[in-house]
């Protein structure tokens, strides 16, 4: 959305106000030292074109966030023309530049986290790691509480619903723009570690204020940073050091159980490593993890198994609407060896009266169609536990988005991959469905004329109509907007939870239940009691 343009300049006096107090946020939250504050100032001035600084003392109080102080530093940079147009994307490119000045270089990040962690424990350095992506701006605090967020009580448990907001979507014009630009070449995509420090560019997010922490997994180089959007608590990111891309071996679930051990305070995951079933972001190899209890990690298990070759692990049936194993061992490194041979059992596995089938040949080629979303965590004892939810990626003419994946009827809620976020138990929803469930709301409210526009071609709540219908047809007229908003939240967590069914291999059936103690029987494994 473009901003006003017609609004009047900041003044002089505005600008160089805010630019005082930024500075002066950025001392009191340690983004720079005492030292660095007249460098900082000059660095401000020069970009906005200043020559002098506010020759008076501040009196009004600094703000808790910098954004008030970038806004006006960005209103007055788009009245000089200092941006190409007013709109959401440039005004991030330069609020990214703008705190870019205003941080620690990466090497001083890092000694500083590698400090904390030698000196008060881990949980402190990703402490501070977290506090200055917030105080950088580098995670937009103001985007993400505007977020929806509700709980649905499913018979799996609480079910965790976000429609996002905080990530901003481009307007035609940035679209059109972009699609005339080349493909890109350097970063080659937007987990690069080239990354850092980059000014981006209308396809491209700025990344001045970005640091990234080197870590070492399964002797190889890997980087650790935060997600921008933070669907959860201290949601981050774990990234192959080189643009390589994401494969499910052995050495990824070692990577994952190496990473919990270092850092016992997070859980982290991986996306399946095939389309349909993987991520968004499949041509780099990289984790999803951070400081957040999950609603699959609160389900219970509803049956145990044992193998004799893999003493001391333990396997269970996990209550959830997708297809979940939970390995718990004390010992890593047995868990691990347990862990793949289930891995490797189940790319080749084979259960056509369940529609599952681990190969397909096209045009004479062998396509896999099995593999796993691995989720790994440590217990409250101490122990390691290990989530593999089998997944399958095939397709047919009933269903050509994918056998298990949202079915169409869904497509309204949600079309796209479900991923290892959508897994775990919490949905991330487009932000159309905001504006677009209020209008369901104003519907079943009572407002006719919206009910008949709804039901236009050109309506966007024309997708919503036989759901609307639906409703209707269930529930009374009459209902308050509140009454009615109530309504649409919990046929929302409904639809979700089914969505999560349709993507689980065994479905919660007889016969779903018995194909996968079929497929553990297959493997050796014997059911114990709990």
């Amino acid at each position: 959305m473009e901003q006003e343009l017609n609004q009047a300049a900041p003044e002089p006096y505005q600008v160089l106000h805010a630019i005082e107090q930024l500075v002066q946020f950025a001392l009191r939250q340690q983004l720079i030292q005492d030292s660095d504050t007249d460098y900082s100032r000059n660095l401000l001035l020069d970009l906005l074109g200043y020559t002098e600084p506010l020759l008076e003392e501040i009196t009004q109080p600094v703000p808790d966030s910098p954004q008030p102080m970038v806004d006006i530093l960005i209103d007055a940079a788009a009245s000089k023309g200092l941006i190409p147009d007013n709109s959401d994307t440039y005004r991030d490119l330069l609020d990214a530049k703008i705190m870019g000045l205003l941080m620690a270089r990466p090497s001083e990040v890092t000694g500083r986290f590698m400090q904390l962690k030698e000196e008060q424990g881990i949980e402190a350095a990703t402490d501070y790691f977290y506090k200055l992506c917030i105080d950088s701006n580098y995670i937009r605090m103001d985007r993400v509480a505007k977020n929806e967020f509700w709980r649905y009580d499913s018979s799996y448990g609480d079910i965790e619903i976000t429609i996002n907001l905080s990530k901003p979507e481009k307007s035609p014009k940035e679209i059109a723009m972009a699609k005339l630009l080349p493909p890109p070449v350097y970063p080659k995509c937007q987990l690069c570690r080239e990354n850092v420090g980059y000014a981006g560019r209308v396809n491209h997010p700025a990344r001045q204020n970005l640091r990234v922490i080197p870590l070492e997994l399964n002797q190889e180089k890997w980087l650790f940073q935060y997600s921008p959007y933070v669907y959860y608590n201290e949601h981050c990111i774990v990234l192959h050091h080189d643009h390589v891309p994401m494969k499910l071996t052995k050495d990824t679930l070692r990577r994952l159980l190496g990473f919990v051990e270092a850092y016992p305070h997070y859980f982290l995951g991986s996306n399946a490593d095939l389309p349909i079933v993987g991520g968004s972001i499949l041509t780099h190899d990289h984790f999803q993890g951070g400081r957040h209890t999950f609603p699959i990690q609160k389900a219970e298990v509803l049956a145990v198994y044992e193998h004799t070759s893999h003493k001391g692990v333990t396997a269970g049936i996990v209550n959830w609407p997708m297809s979940v194993l939970r390995l718990t061992a004390e010992d890593p490194e047995a868990l691990l060896e347990c862990a793949n041979e289930i891995y490797e059992a189940w790319k080749g596995y084979s259960d056509s009266a369940l529609d599952i089938e681990a190969w397909s040949d096209a045009e004479g080629e062998r396509v896999p169609h099995n593999t796993v979303t691995p989720i790994a965590r440590r217990s409250a004892d101490g122990g390691y536990e290990l989530d593999l939810v089998l997944r399958n990626n095939r397709t047919n003419e009933q269903h050509p988005e994918g056998i298990f994946h949202p079915h169409r009827e869904m497509h309204h809620i949600k079309k796209e991959n479900i991923g290892l976020i959508e897994v775990m138990g919490l949905a991330i929803l487009p932000g159309r469905l905001k504006s677009e469930l209020d209008q369901v709301g104003d519907i079943l409210a009572g407002d006719t004329a919206l009910y008949a526009a709804a039901q236009e071609d050109s309506n966007p709540l024309q997708v919503h109509l036989p759901w609307i219908e639906q409703l209707k047809k269930e529930h009374a007229e009459g209902l308050s907007k509140e009454e009615a908003q109530h309504v649409i939240r919990e046929a929302v967590g409904e639809i979700f939870t089914e969505i999560l069914e349709q993507a689980g291999v065994y479905k919660h059936t007889e016969a779903g239940r018995q194909g996968f103690h079929q497929f553990l029987d297959h493997m050796g494994f014997q059911q114990s009691g709990l």
